[in-house]
């Protein structure tokens, strides 16, 4: 994979999730799902496997659930580093710089990517049909970011994703940590496929 491509990849989903930020909440979620359709068919730097694009008819989302997007502020927490270590970025650092409250959910843990040009990071992890190492709601870093309003962070559990370990065994993704895990399925946002491989 040319570095190239993962720019153009990276620039590709920054476009999608802006036109999802100027979008109505369900307007965008399709936006989002017909985008990443095509990136993950048709763009070089896709995490599908060659065997899975020629098969590959798209992702399997669920229909959008607006209960599931809350706009919640980052309250406090205590101070919190952790190391992932992965395959292809070596050892990423995070620091928690609060928590989400998510109304009959639970609390997940809101990190920064404690590294060149940081970024923030909220996974989950659930007993839903998601993927089973868990999904990512926001990766700043990577462009996944649902944007904030004056009453918070828009957490948005319909745009809930696998990362790139899901599709292709070779990847080693940060999972989500203890305090990103709740007991409730999340039944919204992508759902594990027959391309997924279980963590």
């Amino acid at each position: 994979m040319d570095r190239l491509d993962v720019l153009d990849w990276r620039r590709r989903v920054g476009a999608l999730y802006a036109a999802v930020r100027a979008s109505e909440p369900a307007d965008g979620h399709a936006l989002w799902t017909a985008g990443r359709d095509e990136l993950f068919a048709t763009h070089p730097a896709s995490p599908l496997l060659p065997a899975d694009r020629a098969t590959f008819r798209g992702l399997p989302v669920a229909t959008y659930d607006p209960a599931l997007r809350f706009v919640v502020p980052v309250q406090p927490a205590d101070p919190l580093r952790r190391e992932a270590v992965t395959g292809t970025d070596g050892t990423v650092t995070f620091e928690r710089v609060g928590t989400l409250a998510l109304p009959g959910l639970g609390t997940l843990d809101a990190w920064w990517l404690d590294q060149y040009g940081g970024g923030l990071f909220v996974p989950l992890k659930d007993p839903g049909p998601g993927y089973g190492g868990g999904r990512y709601v926001l990766d700043t870093v990577k462009g996944a970011d649902l944007g904030s309003t004056a009453d918070g962070l828009v957490v948005d559990l319909n745009f809930a994703y696998p990362p790139s370990c899901a599709y292709d065994p070779a990847w080693a993704c940060p999972l989500p940590p203890p305090g990103n895990v709740v007991d409730v399925p999340v039944t919204v946002g992508e759902l594990a496929g027959s391309w997924a491989w279980d963590a």
